[in-house]
């Protein structure tokens, strides 16, 4: 196995900066989930890596050796593609084995790894059949299968599961969790999906307009987020955003008065929808319902803040659009007002300008 380096890669195509100086290291062994909207850069630095695409700037090591003009066959990894890229015209067995024939392995090597790799990925019933007699699940696990099977240093996998139904998605980013465990193969995974990336990384690399944002353990990005984006970016549903004024050091909730960071006059407040709680008037703020969805688990609120006097007048709570997590059994009309208070312990805080995280207040 090995590790991967990346140190300052710049991507130009004509006037477009694909990629601004992005630097990432993937420890030996590890799962790294690269997340992002479509056009962030994920899949170009994928290629770059894979030696697809040549860099504009910086450079890419594997196992500790400069992989600049070192062609893709000769940099020891394997690529999983969004659309399979199986061979039609093959058999299973020989889908699977196709990397290991190119590189001239024997037959005995090529049997053993073949029947292992197919083992991992439970497909030995289907090593007979062509990907036309295959589920779109199953041929996924093929072209998974053929990668592992040559034992590479390096797994990079672009989308894999993006084709399959979420039901189908689930199973297998299940099976290919354990499956990559157990290779123990250092693995580069790109997705736009945060449940995946969630689910599947040891560590989250976020990356937004070419460069990344944060790289931090799926917990630690959820709980700290670095910027507003990756706090939008990452929950489902997402973060809720209140930009507000500091008054004496504090911003003003309904009835409650939250300590701000030091030294803001103005701060953007942060908070997940499962972090908000039915309140009384006393102890929490407003907030109108607008949409009811009963979700079975829990029922979402989608509405606004309902601010009252002067806040009302001076719009304290710009985008004060609200999505809440609340039990099954509440499910107010539309138009209903009820209360709710935050988790003080889980709150975010956000520079205005920047979108940079602040540092909570003690």
């Amino acid at each position: 196995m090995a590790a991967i380096v990346i140190e300052q890669v710049g991507m130009r195509f004509g006037g477009t900066v694909a990629l601004d100086g992005v630097s990432l290291t993937v420890a030996d062994g590890e799962l790294v989930a690269l997340l992002g909207p479509s056009g962030c850069g994920k899949t170009t630095l994928l290629r770059i890596i894979a030696g697809l695409q040549t860099e504009t700037s910086g450079r890419v090591l594997i196992g500790g050796r400069d992989m600049t003009g070192v062609p893709p066959r000769r940099r020891g990894l394997a690529m999983v593609f969004q659309n399979y890229a199986v061979f039609p015209h093959m058999k299973v067995r020989d889908n699977v084995a196709f990397g290991l024939r190119m590189t001239g392995a024997d037959a005995g090597r090529i049997a053993r790894q073949v029947a292992r790799a197919t083992a991992l990925l439970h497909i030995e019933p289907l090593l007979d059949r062509y990907p036309a007699q295959l589920s779109g699940g199953q041929r996924q696990r093929v072209a998974v299968a053929r990668a592992l099977a040559v034992e590479p240093a390096v797994m990079l996998m672009d989308e894999p599961l993006s084709n399959l139904d979420a039901l189908l998605r689930l199973e297998m980013r299940a099976d290919l969790k354990t499956v990559l465990q157990e290779a123990g193969t250092t693995t580069l995974y790109v997705t736009h999906d945060q449940t995946e990336a969630m689910g599947l990384a040891d560590r989250i690399a976020v990356m937004a307009q070419g460069r990344i944002e944060q790289v931090a353990s799926p917990s630690d990005i959820y709980r700290w987020p670095a910027t507003r984006f990756v706090a939008g970016f990452l929950g489902s549903p997402p973060m809720n955003f209140l930009a507000l004024p500091v008054t004496e050091g504090a911003v003003a909730l309904g009835s409650l008065r939250l300590s701000a960071p030091a030294g803001a006059a103005r701060v953007v407040l942060g908070m997940r929808p499962e972090d908000l709680a039915p309140a009384t008037e006393r102890d929490g703020f407003a907030f109108k319902a607008q949409v009811t969805e009963p979700l079975g688990s829990h029922t979402l609120l989608t509405g606004q803040v309902a601010l009252t006097g002067q806040a009302a007048l001076t719009g304290q709570a710009a985008g004060g659009l609200l999505r809440v997590m609340v039990p099954p059994d509440l499910r107010p009309a539309p138009g209903s007002v009820l209360f709710l208070r935050p988790h003080m312990d889980r709150l975010s805080w956000f520079d205005p300008a920047s979108g940079a995280a602040l540092e909570s207040p003690a």
